[in-house]
């Protein structure tokens, strides 16, 4: 998908030609709170003048004094091509979607292969499951081949097993995931489950799961936003 760069008052960004080949994890730019209605930080609440002067936090448009919107963190959900400005609370969040971005993402689009069973079929397939390269589609392909919008996916359960009720780890096992079809309120329903044999990595496929279910959080914020 073609890209173009624009830059905007919180710094450049590169994105999509066109907004419907935009990531589903992406985030829109936060309207800034205008300066007259902000005469101290919204933090520490220390008054502005000509010393200390006011700066917007990227990510949530509220004004801050330096000190307290002194990071600049890279912001890979609004398409920003350097780190932006934002205040500590931000930062925090935008510095953990960074191993999202840098390990997690990959691990989704390099894929995993998965025992899938559509609707309440009894039937299973053994299939290969990625997110495509623009983030917009899972792609599934075994016999079969489908490809599913990621905007379209409802709900997300990630199946575990090894709990324990004194407590212990588990392992995620697997997945049921319901997506609409475009253009129809009917909800689709299929079930991922990591195979028992050796032609299946469970451990890569567990990986995958809980990068999944990162994914899930990420798709939810930016559709509450």
């Amino acid at each position: 998908d073609a890209k173009k760069l624009v830059r905007s008052p919180s710094g450049l960004r590169m994105v999509p030609e066109h907004r419907a080949a935009r990531s589903p994890f992406g985030l829109d730019e936060p309207p800034w709170v205008p300066d007259k209605e902000c005469p101290r930080c919204m933090q520490c609440d220390t008054k502005f003048d000509f010393i200390t002067r006011k700066h917007h936090c990227r990510r949530c448009g509220k004004c801050f004094c330096d000190k307290c919107c002194s990071k600049k963190v890279p912001l890979p959900r609004m398409c920003f091509v350097d780190p932006v400005r934002q205040c500590a609370e931000c930062a925090l969040v935008s510095q953990k979607e960074t191993e999202f971005y840098d390990k997690q993402l990959k691990v989704l689009m390099n894929g995993a292969t998965f025992f899938v069973t559509l609707g309440t079929s009894d039937k299973s397939e053994l299939m290969v499951c990625r997110l495509s390269n623009n983030q917009r589609y899972l792609v599934l392909d075994g016999d079969s081949h489908y490809e599913i919008e990621i905007i379209q996916i409802s709900t997300v359960q990630i199946l575990t097993e090894g709990f324990t009720p004194g407590g212990g780890n588990t392992r995620a096992v697997g997945m049921i995931l319901q997506y609409k079809i475009p253009g129809s309120e009917e909800v689709m329903q299929m079930k991922f489950t990591a195979g028992e044999d050796f032609s299946c990595n469970k451990k890569l496929s567990a990986s995958w799961l809980a990068a999944m279910h990162k994914a899930t959080k990420l798709l939810y914020e930016s559709r509450d936003q």
